[in-house]
């Protein structure tokens, strides 16, 4: 695991709790445990909202709503990155240059607001660097 501050996609905390994701599952939940135990976690509200709604609707095994808003509870001990005016036009400015989607820049940019050097997702292209964050795909072989 880098020393950076570390942001996390949804999909990397979906497989935490998602005891179906096989060697995702193991994988992402020895992630969260080193980041609950480093203190250099970073989400944004648009994670936690992307993670509710996935964990009790679309995963194979879907959680109950309590237990899902217990969770969230916990990340709110994170660095949490709130979206704004500004955020969404940094992510357009994204989008435009690097030809993400608007939502993939959005997490770009909560990485880059957050202060994090490394941005943990499977949905972006790993190796790339994006204002001095690093996307790293923690699956790869």
């Amino acid at each position: 695991m880098p020393d950076d501050k570390t942001f996390v996609d949804t999909n990397i905390i979906i497989y935490a709790y998602d005891v179906t994701a096989g060697k995702k599952h193991e994988a992402a939940e020895n992630i969260l445990a080193d980041l609950w135990n480093s203190g250099l976690g970073v989400i944004s509200t648009q994670v936690l909202q992307e993670f509710f709604v996935n964990v009790v609707q679309k995963i194979p095994n879907p959680i109950d709503k309590k237990q899902a808003k217990e969770i969230i509870r916990d990340f709110l001990k994170w660095h949490v990155v709130v979206n704004t005016g500004e955020s969404i036009i940094e992510a357009i400015n994204i989008s435009q240059k690097f030809n993400y989607s608007f939502w993939d820049s959005m997490i770009i940019e909560a990485a880059i607001a957050g202060g994090a050097g490394v941005l943990l997702s499977e949905d972006l292209q790993d190796g790339q660097i994006i204002n001095d964050v690093n996307i790293m795909n923690p699956f790869r072989p």
